[in-house]
């Protein structure tokens, strides 16, 4: 092949395809190529922190068919995305590739239309080491973290813990905003509202003898109530006032993010999985265009370009009017710390496209993402709104002392509200943008009141973050950046650090807490967000060519490494075991705790230096190790219980197990799916056996019950299974002709059966497993170290 573009994705290359012709090829390298050894610190801190690529295992095929269309004559347009990943992503490619030697042409765009591919390919230019250098710092800086740190949790809190560097920062910003809606003290004060009749008007209590004032307690309102009662009320003052809105900025990835949340109930996983698939055009096919619907959707620019303002004005004139087009394009300046990217806002790639035009092309959710980015784009180049204000004061009371008040808004000119509002995460402001008109009162009306009502409120804690208030507080703390967001909220929910509550906020789990605290105590600075801010200013700065990558970690890893070295002396795990005293159980007179295990949290009866071995159960779902009482502990050791007796009066007993609650007869486990352990009764055990038992016969081909060995129908077919593992029938055997001597065979061949491993000869046994061993161990420290 002459010339070969490669992208990062195929649908990506699916769409670039049709605007080349014969001669390029386009391929997909799927992401990254190279990446540091997993189950290696991956760099050198004695080399300059030189880093130890690698070819990703799952990669080896990809580089296998790249190198494939490749000669010494092959030009190779790398066309990874226009940002840091995307630069080390094309940069990796060079020597994974081995293509040092052919023409490398670097091509960058931020919208897949023809136009800008083929404009792309007239102008490339040489991949731009200090991007490539930025995003070197951050994954070896992240590694240095996750590879030192993790074990350190391993020892002194618990085995299989991580530690990340933008990720810790988030669980730390969860965990600081839990500690204060638990420190939270309620401060009551009470609301005094009036309604009139003839006309219907309702107005609250704003100001006493000219004041704002809190009204603290039931006493205060009863006394306020008592004048009210002695005086008349009366209009005495309307203020009128006109007010104009600007639309909200155009997007950018952490405000679509945001937007997503509130209007589509979308996480910011889903909106950017979604956006993706708009940007790569990877949709149906819509008749009179081609191409990606929007542009790159990993932003923090609030510029627009030329093209799109203009293209604005014209759908705004003919969809509203010419009164609601600007005469000069609005532009935008980013607030956002650190914001550095070059490309545009996310915008449609051609505004003139309507989103009724693809409805019919697309999924649903990405016809709703579109919507939305369409909308906001065409508002931002809209008039501003105008609206009128009203506010009507009404004295009261036995001497005046009291003014009600009440407020309505009329919008005079809808401008660029007749396309879009912001959405909002407190649902009252979404009352900002409606009308409300107030009937026509002359000032010197008295009022008929109807009814006075004294209302006792309590101030709320500070709200849980959603994933959309926590991505807006990591962005105006200069954590992270655009391509971060999404990956941070997914690991810490992932590693179960925190957790989405059923009205979708972010709570941190006990792990989570106790990991903050132990981050807190020894390595401040690691979630600091002032200094994790900083470390993200040092990438740009690398980015711009300002500071070496080598002298960041130079200046990070010497301390870092110092520290983990003196904690792992001076910490006391006894410091961090998660325990919690509930109280004595009455029986025993033994201790009942709340604590966190491997498994998750569980309550212990007794200590380990009792004579006796403590008791253990574990903590259901649905409750809270900080929260469980001592009685509902107590209650959770009734298991097992047994529910009655079979038909042959064998005891079915209910229990909850490692994988979940049961019912046992003898030697056998039927799993409760929905039943209570706690609350079953015999009729529908005997159920729930029977309907498993049927299952299990239908299932169920041979039994040779002496020798343990069952022929089973699964989900993929028949298959042999011998104690707990599983083994595959071979091509050409039917499952109900096997015999006993069959099953034996299979078994003693299949490559993990211990008949299989004594049947090899000796030497080759002894290599083999040294080889599974050291494999496994590596395997091992890489799911737990990188992380």
């Amino acid at each position: 092949m002459k010339n070969l573009v490669i992208v990062e994705s195929p649908a990506k290359a699916k769409t670039i395809s049709k605007f080349l012709g014969n001669d390029f090829k386009v391929m997909a390298s799927m992401g990254h190529v190279r990446d540091l050894p997993k189950s290696k610190l991956g760099f050198d801190p004695d080399n300059n922190f030189e880093p130890k690529y690698l070819i990703s295992t799952d990669k080896k095929k990809v580089i296998s068919d790249l190198k494939k269309e490749i000669n010494k004559d092959t030009t190779i347009y790398l066309a990874a995305d226009e940002d840091r990943e995307g630069e080390a992503i094309a940069w990796h490619l060079i020597p994974a590739l081995k293509i040092e030697k052919n023409p490398i042409k670097r091509i960058v765009f931020h919208e897949i239309t023809k136009d800008a591919i083929l404009k792309a390919l007239e102008t490339p230019r040489d991949v731009d080491q200090n991007l490539v250098d930025a995003q070197q710092a951050r994954r070896i800086l992240d590694r240095a973290v996750g590879y030192e740190l993790s074990p350190l949790l391993w020892k002194k809190v618990r085995y299989g813990l991580s530690a990340g560097r933008v990720q810790s920062v988030a669980v730390r910003i969860i965990v600081d905003r839990e500690n204060e809606i638990r420190a939270f003290i309620p401060e009551e004060f009470w609301k005094i509202k009036a309604d009139f009749i003839n006309p219907e008007l309702k107005a609250e209590l704003a100001k006493i003898n000219g004041k704002v004032q809190k009204i603290p307690n039931e006493q205060e309102a009863r006394a306020i109530e008592a004048s009210l009662n002695q005086g008349i009320y009366q209009l005495v003052d309307i203020e009128e006032k006109e007010s104009t809105r600007n639309p909200a900025a155009p997007f950018t990835t952490s405000t679509l993010q945001q937007e997503a949340s509130r209007k589509l109930g979308l996480s910011v996983k889903q909106t950017m999985i979604i956006a993706q698939q708009l940007y790569e055009g990877n949709v149906g096919n819509i008749p009179g265009h081609s191409g990606g619907l929007i542009t790159y959707m990993r932003t923090d620019s609030l510029n627009l370009s030329t093209v799109a303002t203009s293209a604005a004005k014209k759908v705004i004139e003919a969809e509203y009017g010419k009164e609601y087009s600007l005469n000069k394009p609005r532009t935008y300046k980013s607030k956002a710390k650190g914001a550095q990217e070059a490309h545009e806002a996310i915008r449609p790639v051609n505004l003139a496209l309507k989103p009724s035009e693809i409805k019919a092309y697309v999924e649903p959710a990405q016809f709703k993402l579109y919507s939305l980015i369409w909308k906001r784009t065409l508002a931002t180049q809209m008039a501003q709104a105008k609206i009128a204000n009203t506010t009507y004061k009404i004295e009261a009371g036995k001497d005046k002392e009291f003014e009600f008040q009440t407020k309505g808004q009329r919008i005079i000119f809808p401008g660029f509200m007749k396309a879009y509002t912001e959405g909002s995460d407190n649902p009252e402001a979404a009352l900002d943008s409606t009308e409300k008109i107030l009937p026509n009162i002359k000032v010197g009306t008295v009022l008929e009141l109807e009814n006075l009502e004294c209302e006792q409120n309590f101030t709320k804690p500070p709200a849980r973050y959603t994933e959309a208030s926590l991505v807006k507080k990591l962005e105006s703390e200069g954590i992270g950046r655009p391509s971060t967001y999404a990956p941070t909220i997914t690991t810490i929910l992932q590693r179960e650090y925190v957790v989405k509550t059923e009205d979708k906020k972010l709570a941190p789990t006990p792990t989570g807490e106790i990991v903050n605290s132990f981050l807190v105590d020894h390595f401040s600075h690691i979630v600091d967000l002032g200094f994790t801010a900083k470390i993200e200013e040092q990438f740009d700065e690398i980015a711009e060519g300002k500071i070496a990558w080598e002298q960041v970690m130079k200046d990070f890893y010497g301390d870092f490494k110092k520290t983990i070295e003196e904690k792992e002396e001076s910490v006391n795990k006894e410091d961090y075991l998660q325990v919690r005293e509930l109280g004595t159980d009455p029986k025993s007179g033994k201790p009942v705790s709340a604590r966190v295990g491997r498994f998750g949290p569980f309550i212990q009866i007794g200590t380990k230096d009792d004579e006796e071995k403590p008791k253990f159960v574990a903590i259901p779902d649905d409750k809270n190790m900080d929260t469980i009482t001592l009685d509902e502990a107590l209650y959770l050791f009734t298991l097992p219980r047994v529910v009655g007796q079979t038909a042959d009066g064998e005891d079915i007993k209910a229990n909850i197990g490692r994988f979940g609650p049961y019912l046992q007869v003898k030697t056998k486990f039927y799993s409760l799916k929905t039943d209570d352990p706690y609350k079953i009764e015999l009729p529908r055990a005997l159920e729930v056996i029977k309907e498993i038992d049927e299952a299990k016969a239908k299932a169920t081909i041979k039994v040779f019950e002496k020798e343990k060995i069952h022929v089973l129908i699964g989900q993929y077919g028949p298959y042999i299974k011998q104690g707990r593992k599983n083994y595959k029938i071979p091509k050409g055997i039917e499952a109900e002709d096997l015999t006993l001597e069959q099953c034996e065979e299979i078994i003693a061949k299949d490559p993990k059966s211990k008949t299989a491993a004594k049947k090899a000869p000796a030497k080759k046994t002894t290599t083999k497993k040294t080889t599974t061993k050291k494999t496994t161990a590596k395997k091992s420290t890489i799911k737990k170290t990188d992380k």
